[in-house]
């Protein structure tokens, strides 16, 4: 069994617990509130800036060229190309005003304080592991959201959030979530490609991998609950 096959399967609870999300459910069928999702999206280009900085890292500690192209790529994609479909779907529109500025969540800091502190300090298989699930959860999920969203079209319903869905169910992403699964298992399979790491870099490698698939649930469980910090940061009312 190769690293991201035991660590897919060692992570099947936390995915069983990502595919009951309310909030997928609504996503997929298109009933998800509006507010939400913008909610979701503000979030979700916040962490998107983080993620790309942690894949450009990553990519500065690749072991080739041709794995520090590909980390270096996905940065690109993550900070301008998803981020430019967020600025399009937040504008258009279709959704609520804004209530202010969007700040991070805690859910959102702790899942790119995570990404970016393990992708700029730990070994790089350990890094590498830790930026997977964010392919390769999405992929997975919005491939059945595809699905459900089909199913809602078909029946000539209207589907406010088919454009996002089709976004990450797109073959060309499926593409690169095969590149990254392909690129932790060779760092786990050691610089010389047959032995595999130490086994404390390989068992920190599956808590990277577990610990981003957590976030990737808790990044959707609190979206629907609209999280914020339960103080404000500055005193709105100072003495």
């Amino acid at each position: 069994m190769s690293f991201t096959d035991e660590a897919w399967a060692r992570t099947a609870h936390l995915r069983t617990a990502i595919d009951e999300c309310r909030f997928l459910r609504e996503l997929g069928d298109g009933t998800l509130d509006p507010g939400v999702f913008r909610h979701y999206l503000e979030q979700d280009e916040i962490y998107l800036a983080g993620y790309g900085r942690a894949l450009a890292l990553l990519a500065s500690r690749a072991p080739d060229v041709a794995s520090a192209a590909f980390w270096a790529s996905s940065a690109h994609g993550a900070a301008v190309v998803e981020s430019a479909l967020h600025g399009d779907l937040l504008t258009s529109g279709a959704l609520p005003p804004a209530d202010g500025p969007a700040h991070a969540s805690p859910t959102t800091l702790g899942y790119v304080s995570h990404l970016v502190a393990t992708a700029a300090t730990a070994p790089y298989p350990v890094a590498a592991a830790a930026v997977l699930p964010c392919f390769w959860v999405y992929a997975d999920v919005a491939r059945r959201l595809a699905r459900s969203a089909a199913a809602v079209l078909d029946a000539g319903a209207q589907h406010p959030y088919a454009r996002w869905v089709a976004a990450y169910d797109a073959e060309e992403f499926h593409a690169s979530v095969a590149t990254a699964r392909r690129l932790v298992d060779e760092a786990a399979a050691g610089p010389g490609g047959g032995e595999v790491v130490h086994e404390a870099v390989h068992e920190a490698m599956h808590e990277a991998f577990a610990t981003a698939t957590r976030y990737e649930f808790l990044f959707w469980e609190t979206a629907l609950h609209r999280e914020d910090w339960p103080l404000p940061l500055v005193d709105p009312a100072p003495a």
